[in-house]
């Protein structure tokens, strides 16, 4: 198997890396790029199939949920971890005190279309139960130390959810 540089743990990652994550994840810098980050990496993720984005260095992902109150389309850039399951992500929002708009509509309407490299797939969501997330914070944090700052600053426990492929639509058969 090879790996990338997305496979990577954070201590495996080159300095200038390492010393970007500090800035996101510190008390300044999180609120600014909670605020911008996704402006700039969804269209960047649509445009280059996946390929690119400020924070491509980490696996991304787009989301795309039914609002919880609007019933709209909502898309937000993240970044993932693949489980046994099929997709896990982090709701640290920055570390904010508040769970990030995406969890509130994946609780309201589970249902969710997840785009990993310009391929779209239709995912059902659900919390982690509590051994899943415990070796799904592990592996979070061992690729990105942020979590763990968000973590400390949020005052509340982040929520981890793994997506689930859905089941394609059957088909009926022929009447034997």
């Amino acid at each position: 198997m090879t790996v990338t540089n997305k496979d990577r743990s954070e201590s495996e990652r080159p300095l200038w890396q390492r010393l970007a994550v500090s800035v996101v994840s510190s008390k300044y810098g999180a609120p600014c790029f909670r605020g911008i980050l996704y402006l700039v990496d969804r269209p960047l993720l649509r445009l280059t199939r996946g390929k690119f984005a400020v924070s491509s260095i980490y696996p991304m992902l787009l989301l795309t949920t039914t609002g919880a109150k609007t019933g709209k389309q909502r898309t937000m850039p993240l970044l993932y971890i693949k489980t046994e399951a099929g997709i896990a992500i982090i709701g640290s929002r920055f570390g904010s005190t508040r769970h990030p708009g995406w969890y509130h509509n994946l609780r309201a309407h589970p249902e969710a279309v997840i785009e990993i490299d310009g391929e779209r797939t239709n995912y059902v969501a659900r919390d982690a139960d509590e051994d899943e997330r415990r070796a799904i914070w592990t592996r979070a944090v061992r690729m990105y130390s942020g979590y763990e700052r968000y973590s400390a600053r949020a005052g509340r426990r982040i929520p981890i959810m793994v997506l689930t492929p859905a089941a394609a639509p059957r088909r009926a058969g022929p009447t034997v």
